[in-house]
C-alpha cells in the first residue's frame, strides 16, 4: 500500500500537497493500514478516494517500485471484471469478463463505491476512429453503445425509436488551452496573456459542444455550476474577451518575431480536434505563426511529454478537456500546480500561486478557503498556466435495452444489463 501512496504522490497535485505532512504508514493486521500525519490534513480521504485523473491504485509491489512517470505495462488488479490480455489488440480493442470470484458490496452502486454488481459476462470496448461507422454500428444494433458521440451527428440518431440520446454526467467538463512553459514563446507571461486576449469561450464551444443545451461559458477555474468556489475573480480579460488589439500589443511588446508555432491535435478527439481549429485561427489572424501538427490521441499524450524544442519533436500548445471533478479546488485542479518540474505537463512555474495553494489546503475555515481560493484564481489569470475554453457535457447514445448506467463524470459497466 505504502508503495503505490508513494508512486502516486508523485505525480497528482494532491498526493504532492499531503507528502511534506504524511509521516508512516503500516500495516495493522491483515486486513487494514495506519496512516501517521505530522499535521492535520482534512483532505487525506478525498485524496485516497480520488475517483479519477489522478487516481490512486494499488498495485501488486513489482509495479509500485516502478518509475512514477512510466507507463505500467501489466493489468493487474482485484475488482468486479477481468482483463482478458489474450484479447487485447492496441488501438482496437479492449477486453473484459465478469471477476467470478469477486464479491460486490451490499449497497447500491455510487459512482467508483458502492456494490459493484457485473451483470455481463463480457465486454468489449472498440476503438473505431471513423464516426460514421460508429453511428451506423450503433443504429444496427452491432454496438450497444456509443460513449461520446460528436455534436454533430446527434441529429442521426434522433430517427431511430432503439437509441437514446442522454447526458449521464452532472457538471460536465471543462475545455483547457495548455502552454509549454519552457520553450519560447509561451516562457513569456505577455505572450500568454496575448492568448488570454484572443479567446471567446463561445466559438470552443460551439466547435466541441454544438448545441447550446450541452454548454456554457465559464471563467470559474473552480467550475460553474453552485460549485464551492466558482467565482469570476481576476478573469476580466477572459469575461470581456476577445480582445485583438490588446494581443498584438502583448505580442509586440514580447518580442515575438514570427517563430514557428507548434500546435498538437488529434483528429481521433472531436473535443481537441475542435478546439485546436478554434485556437489556429485565432493566433493566426494574430499574426502568429501556427504549426498545427494533428495526428492521433496515442501520439499527441506520448509527445506532450517531451521537453525537447520543437524542431526535435517538442511543443508549444495542446488541447485537451478535463472532468468537472476534477477541477473543483484548488487540490483538485492538476493544470493549476505551478510547481516545475512536479507539474503537469507544460510544466510552469510560480512560487506565488504555489504559496497561495499551500495555505489554502492547510485552512480548516471554509470562508478562509473561498478567500484563498478567489486569490489562487486572480494568480492564475495574471501568469495563465492554462486558458479554460468553456463547460461543457458529452451526450452518450446507447441502445434502449441497456438499462442501469450509473449517473457520473465517468464512466462504469458494473450494474450495467442488457435486456
Amino acid at each position: 500500500m505504502w508503495l503505490s501512496i508513494k508512486r502516486w504522490m508523485a505525480r497528482d497535485g494532491l498526493g504532492q500537497s499531503m507528502k511534506p505532512v504524511l509521516d508512516e504508514i503500516k500495516a495493522d493486521g491483515d486486513n487494514g493500514f495506519t496512516i501517521k500525519l505530522k499535521e492535520p490534513f482534512p483532505l487525506l480521504l478525498d485524496g485516497l478516494g480520488k475517483v479519477s485523473s489522478l487516481a490512486l491504485f494499488v498495485m501488486p509491489e513489482r509495479l509500485a517500485n516502478t518509475d512514477p512517470f512510466q507507463q505500467v505495462t501489466e493489468m493487474v488488479g482485484s475488482g468486479p471484471f477481468k482483463f482478458v490480455k489474450e484479447e487485447f489488440e492496441p488501438g482496437h480493442r479492449v477486453v473484459y469478463v465478469k471477476n467470478k470470484d469477486y464479491v460486490p458490496r451490499k449497497e447500491p452502486p455510487s459512482w467508483a463505491s458502492g456494490g459493484k454488481v457485473v451483470k455481463v459476462d463480457r465486454i468489449e470496448w472498440l476503438y473505431i476512429p471513423d464516426a460514421m461507422t460508429k453511428v451506423g454500428a450503433l443504429n444496427a444494433g452491432e454496438a450497444d453503445w456509443y460513449e461520446q458521440p460528436p455534436a454533430d451527428i446527434l441529429p442521426v440518431f434522433a430517427a431511430n425509436k432503439d437509441v437514446a440520446v442522454t447526458t449521464v454526467d452532472p457538471l460536465g467538463n471543462m475545455g483547457v488551452l495548455r502552454f509549454n512553459h519552457l520553450l519560447p514563446p509561451f516562457d513569456n507571461p505577455k505572450m500568454r496573456e496575448a492568448v488570454l486576449n484572443l479567446v471567446d469561450q463561445k466559438d470552443y464551444m460551439r466547435a466541441v459542444a454544438g448545441d447550446e443545451k450541452y454548454w456554457k461559458t465559464c471563467a470559474a477555474i473552480f467550475i460553474c455550476g453552485g460549485t464551492p468556489f466558482e467565482s469570476n475573480a481576476g478573469a476580466d480579460v477572459l469575461l470581456k474577451g476577445p480582445n485583438l488589439a490588446r494581443a498584438k500589443q502583448l505580442i509586440q511588446e514580447a518580442g515575438y518575431k514570427g517563430e514557428r508555432i507548434v500546435l498538437l491535435s488529434a483528429t481521433d478527439q472531436p473535443i481537441v480536434q475542435g478546439q485546436a481549429l478554434v485556437t489556429r485561427e485565432r493566433l493566426s489572424a494574430a499574426g502568429l505563426n501556427i504549426d498545427m501538427q494533428a495526428n492521433d490521441w496515442g501520439t499527441l499524450i506520448t509527445r506532450r511529454a517531451s521537453k525537447e524544442p520543437i524542431d526535435k519533436g517538442g511543443w508549444n500548445l495542446f488541447h485537451t478537456w478535463t472532468a468537472a471533478p476534477d477541477m473543483l479546488s484548488p487540490a483538485l485542479n492538476i493544470p493549476l500546480r505551478a510547481n516545475g518540474d512536479k507539474a503537469w505537463f507544460g510544466w510552469p512555474t510560480d512560487p506565488k500561486l504555489e504559496e497561495l495553494i499551500d495555505a489554502w489546503f492547510k485552512a480548516s475555515d471554509p470562508a478562509m478557503q473561498k478567500k484563498l481560493a478567489d486569490e489562487i484564481q486572480t494568480e492564475a489569470y495574471k501568469e495563465v498556466p492554462y486558458v479554460p475554453t468553456g463547460q461543457f457535457v458529452v451526450p452518450t447514445a446507447y441502445r434502449k435495452n441497456l438499462d442501469g448506467i450509473i449517473i457520473a463524470p465517468v464512466v462504469f459497466l458494473w450494474n450495467v444489463e442488457k435486456k
